[in-house]
């Protein structure tokens, strides 16, 4: 069966971010020093594509030309729950899957 471009991004960045998850638990200082910062990054240009419009929309989410864009924006939304809202989660890699 051939691959698609998504399945060999997909599962390239699963595996990134798999290795990453098996690092922290060893206390590698590169992790923090080197990795964590790209994280951050590819997170923060992320959430750069879906800044929401003045009236805080997101207008890379809307689906139709002329539909309203969702609100909160979905990437903002998954972002702020997984970092943020399941702090206090016994397991937080795992409280969406």
């Amino acid at each position: 069966m051939r691959e698609t471009l998504f399945g060999q991004l997909e599962a390239s960045l699963h595996g990134y971010l798999d290795e990453l998850d098996r690092r922290s638990t060893s206390g590698d200082p590169e992790l923090t020093r080197v990795e964590l910062p790209r994280v951050v990054a590819a997170l923060r240009a992320l959430l750069d594509d879906h800044r929401p419009d003045a009236d805080g929309r997101c207008p890379t989410c809307r689906t139709k030309l002329f539909a309203r864009a969702p609100a909160p924006c979905r990437a903002y939304l998954t972002a702020h729950l997984c970092l943020l809202v399941t702090e206090d989660a016994e397991d937080p890699r795992t409280a969406f899957h």
